[in-house]
């Protein structure tokens, strides 16, 4: 999915600026976006305050949507670099072309995987005849340096291991969870997991300390670890955790993200990652009049222009808390 603001400016992640070395509970608010016509997010990451969490450098909630009479996602060509698209839906259906030619609609629980590495252009959107409601999240993942160019691929992966406990069953996403392994490919320590809870299930899952952890909220009533997280907030856990208690006051939904605390300070732009301004400027000016994102076939519509790029200087965020 693509960063529509145009309006964007650029933004200093990563490093340890904003980590914060022991458990917390720190309660994020969603930003109110736009994407196209039918299609408004709630944006979690960056936030105010909070610009990653391990590796995951953007999340977007949308949903449930009503689109039976609607066009529903309509999100044109647009170029990435320097990340991974994470494409997640609890409802709906999502039709994904790229630059490679790759064409796959993704359903409910299957993950659709898209490593950027030095250049990669997409569009995604609902398919013609589609599902009354869509709901769902997109998260990017940041390559760290070594990984950062790899030839762009796009991996789509059905059936995704589980883990199990008495109203509980997690749907491991992306790295490990309690021993379970998703086939999808990472390049840095990270969890993404699907949590699935019943009515009155309390839960405890296991965690790994070195990792720093978030919670999204996607439907239902659940509490973290006593916290009440409603649909589209997001818990901020810190690091230095061995377990989380989950409790559910309905049938929830919820996105457990963390991973290793991404130790390179990375540029985040529209949707570029890179490591310096000069970069970002060139890959944008690249995505205007090169072929280096090549070309997504067999989308009805233009792609999406970038927008300008303001002249900002970028400095360092401080020190771990």
């Amino acid at each position: 999915m693509s960063n529509l603001d145009r309006q964007a400016t650029p933004t200093v992640c990563g490093g340890r600026g904003f980590v914060v070395a022991e458990p917390v509970r720190e309660l994020l608010s969603p930003r109110h976006v736009r994407l196209g016509e039918s299609t408004e997010v709630r944006r979690l990451l960056p936030n105010l305050g909070r610009r990653m969490v391990g590796a995951w450098a953007f999340v977007d909630h949308y949903g449930p949507d009503d689109i039976a009479e609607e066009p529903g996602m309509q999100v044109p060509p647009h170029p990435h670099m320097g990340l991974q698209t994470v494409s997640w839906l609890h409802d709906g259906e999502v039709l994904h072309r790229d630059s490679l030619g790759s064409l796959r609609t993704i359903r409910p629980k299957e993950l659709g995987l898209m490593t950027s590495g030095r250049a990669i252009s997409h569009s995604e959107e609902s398919p013609k005849s589609h599902a009354r409601y869509l709901h769902g999240a997109q998260l990017w993942v940041a390559l760290p340096d070594a990984h950062r160019a790899v030839e762009p691929h796009f991996q789509h992966h059905a059936d995704l291991p589980t883990v199990t406990a008495p109203g509980l069953t997690a749907t491991v996403i992306l790295g490990e969870l309690d021993g379970a392994r998703s086939p999808g490919t990472a390049y840095t320590p990270i969890v993404g997991a699907d949590l699935s809870l019943t009515r009155d299930a309390e839960a405890r899952l296991p965690l790994d300390p070195d990792f720093e952890y978030a919670v999204l909220s996607m439907s239902g009533e659940a509490e973290v670890d006593g916290v009440p997280v409603l649909p589209g907030s997001m818990l901020y856990l810190g690091c230095g955790r061995t377990e989380l208690p989950l409790r559910a006051a309905s049938d929830a939904g919820l996105m457990l993200l963390g991973g290793e605390p991404f130790e390179e300070e990375i540029v985040m732009w529209w949707n570029f990652v890179g490591r310096s301004h000069e970069e970002i400027e060139a890959a944008r000016l690249d995505w205007m009049e090169g072929p280096r994102f090549g070309e997504v076939k067999g989308y009805d519509g233009a792609r999406l222009p970038a927008p300008a790029l303001p002249p900002v200087a970028l400095k360092p965020r401080g020190r771990v808390r």
